[in-house]
């Protein structure tokens, strides 16, 4: 039997299977794809990403005037070859190759790469090779723009030669003609830039060479950008003040011998304004010497290198020169021709000197860090000399070069990368959102489910137990009914015979036998459903009743679909049993016929029980169904008609469907 909570169940394990199937389906797709990451997992990505940002060196670009890089010639088509090949001091050992895009103000986009080639290779050779090997090839699909970011190319080779050749090219903002620009290439090996004021030659025949674009400017060190790691404290860079016609110095003592190699010089920090207060490289002197001793007095001083600013894009945030390794403890740095500010000249004899910081190198390492200098004719004016070697400028934390531009390249992946995780975040959260918003329904539904079901429940046992009651009620009619009746005639009876002790004494012995007959048939109908062998040959038990019931009567019985009558559920079979039964007591009871005729028709559709006698019939006035022939009707949900044939009588037609579906 099953039990009034085994709905409840089902739709409780339904609900959870329901609500649980996509989280399934999503875990297991991220255990089995590890290629597809969970939530968790975006979430840390996108924190990881976040983090390692707070750590990079930011884009600060310059402003003012300066070097701006290469442009080719320009062309109307984009399928132009074109070359730039810079040859290096030997045989070098290299490892990366950095491409350094020059960069538009576009109104609408903001900054972006300018003439930045679509389809490009990287070629480097030997002396002894001249056709050179292909190091790397970049297309359309390459995604590398936009950007203004320094392009990084990883490399492992020996070159004295390095070509940058473009097969296809990018629109220019300017006019949207085709042509090939680049600010900065730099070639490394280790943390060298060996690409350094080497010579440069191109495919391109320009005719004009002047102003902020020059072959020569792809390797003069400039980039358009400021030196910004984000970290570190920034301190004011040193200026000193000194006469005219005065050749001050600045002087490092190393504290110990080194060989020497290349000198970096950083410009005083003033792009912190808008626009900036003065011009591009302020301060620094229109023409240095450096020069390395190993004596304190420089008795035995040499010449390093010398620098001489032609034109105004010959000044940049770092000026770094290189020279022949020198064994050296002492560095002096030698004004030649001041630096004069017009604005000064104007009211007084002065010049001014100063850098944000010096750098000297062995090799990959700055040796003046952190060392002492001094100065010669030269008034600090209140700003220490200590920020000449202190490792830091106005921005912060002064990074060797390749490290710079490698954490600019950096940055340009993860923020590019930082939008995809958003929004995948961003779906995954919508796509949780969603599943909330289902599961508070299929709650609500399931809530409302469940209540449902009590209610159908409590409806159906209520039902179940209104049908007990009316079944036993029929029962008890159908067979105490008749005996009860007699019982009552009896006693009546039994009172006028009270003077007559042999007769009385006969009738209290029916009395006695109706009495037993009537608590057999009380046992009989309290076990009727749950008795076996009851109505299980229903055709026999209606002749065997029909025998009993109808032997002083003229009748005759007829079934049809006997084989169906087996497949009947036990009540179903009783429940005709007992309207059959209940009718033929009726027929005794009130009809007074002579003729009796039943037929019990059964077929795949329904049951059909007729009974048809030729008595005086129902009064018209009256319910033509006896009300306990209702009942039984009602309690096998059929339906019963009762209708007057023309030869006379009554003619009761009950009709069920056995297996008609029903929600209760």
């Amino acid at each position: 039997m099953k039990r009034p909570h085994d709905h409840t169940t089902r739709l409780l394990l339904f609900a959870v299977l329901l609500l649980c199937a996509d989280s399934m389906a999503s875990e297991s797709a991220s255990v089995l794809n590890l290629s597809n990451p969970t939530l968790s997992q975006l979430e840390q990505h996108a924190e990881a990403i976040d983090s390692e940002l707070d750590q990079l060196a930011h884009y600060s670009l310059r402003s003012g005037v300066g070097a701006i890089g290469y442009r080719s010639d320009v062309y109307q088509e984009a399928e132009h070859t074109v070359w730039i090949e810079i040859q290096l001091e030997a045989d070098t050992a290299i490892d990366q190759i950095v491409l350094v895009p020059s960069i538009w103000r576009d109104t609408k986009a903001g900054f972006k790469a300018d003439g930045f080639p679509l389809e490009f290779r990287i070629i480097a050779g030997t002396t002894q090779d001249a056709e050179g090997t292909v190091l790397a090839s970049f297309d359309k699909d390459s995604n590398i723009l936009p950007r203004i970011a320094p392009l990084l190319i990883p490399c492992a080779t020996t070159a004295s030669w390095v070509r940058v050749e473009a097969s296809v090219l990018s629109p220019r903002q300017f006019d949207g003609k085709y042509n090939l620009e680049l600010s900065e290439i730099m070639i490394f090996n280790g943390a060298t830039n060996v690409a350094l004021h080497r010579p440069v030659t191109t495919s391109s025949i320009i005719t004009k060479v002047r102003g902020a674009r020059k072959k020569g400017y792809l390797v003069d060190g400039f980039t358009p950008f400021l030196m910004d790691a984000g970290r570190g404290e920034g301190t004011v860079a040193f200026l000193g003040v000194t006469s005219i016609d005065a050749q001050p110095s600045i002087t490092i003592d190393l504290e110990d011998s080194y060989p020497l190699d290349r000198i970096q010089l950083h410009a005083i920090d003033f792009n912190d304004t808008v626009p900036q207060a003065t011009p591009a490289g302020y301060g620094l002197p229109n023409r240095l010497r450096i020069e390395g001793a190993l004596q304190a007095d420089f008795f035995d001083a040499r010449t390093l290198t010398e620098y001489h600013r032609k034109s105004i894009y010959d000044v940049g945030p770092i000026l770094a020169q290189g020279f022949p390794a020198t064994e050296c403890r002492y560095v002096r740095i030698t004004a030649l021709e001041p630096y004069v500010f017009e604005e000064d000249n104007q009211e007084q004899d002065q010049a001014r000197m100063g850098f944000a910081e010096i750098e000297l190198f062995s090799g990959d390492n700055n040796v003046a860090d952190g060392k002492t200098a001094t100065t010669h004719l030269l008034d600090g004016t209140g700003r220490s000399l200590t920020a000449l070697t202190d490792g830091n400028n106005l921005y912060g934390q002064i990074l060797p070069i390749r490290q710079w531009v490698e954490e600019l390249a950096r940055r340009h992946d993860l923020e590019n990368e930082r939008p995809l995780v958003t929004t995948e975040l961003n779906r995954r959260y919508a796509h949780q959102k969603t599943m909330l918003q289902i599961f508070i329904w299929l709650t609500v539904l399931l809530v409302v489910g469940i209540g449902f079901i009590i209610l159908i429940e409590r409806t159906r046992q209520i039902r179940k137990i209104s049908r007990i009651k009316e079944r036993f009620a029929a029962d008890l009619h159908d067979e105490l009914g008749a005996n009860l009746h007699t019982i009552g005639l009896l006693s009546d009876l039994s009172k006028e015979l009270i003077h007559s002790p042999d007769k009385l004494a006969k009738l209290l012995d029916r009395i006695r036998i109706f009495t037993q007959r009537s608590g057999t048939a009380a046992r009989y109908c309290t076990n009727m459903l749950e008795a076996k062998g009851i109505c299980e040959d229903l055709v026999e038990e209606m002749n065997r009743s029909s025998r009993r019931l109808l032997s002083d009567l003229d009748y005759d019985i007829e079934f049809s679909g006997e084989a169906l009558f087996k497949d009947l559920k036990p009540r179903v079979r009783i429940d005709i049993f007992l309207f059959f039964k209940e009718c033929l007591i009726n027929i005794l009871r009130h009809s007074g016929a002579t003729q009796v005729s039943i037929r019990l028709v059964a077929t795949t559709k329904d049951i059909c029980l007729t009974i048809t006698d030729n008595g005086h019939g129902i009064d018209s006035g009256q319910d033509q169904v006896p009300a306990s022939s209702r009942r039984r009707a009602r309690l096998l949900r059929a339906r019963v008609t009762a209708e007057h044939p023309k030869q006379g009588g009554t003619r009761i037609r009950l009709t069920v469907q056995p297996k008609k579906f029903r929600i209760l």
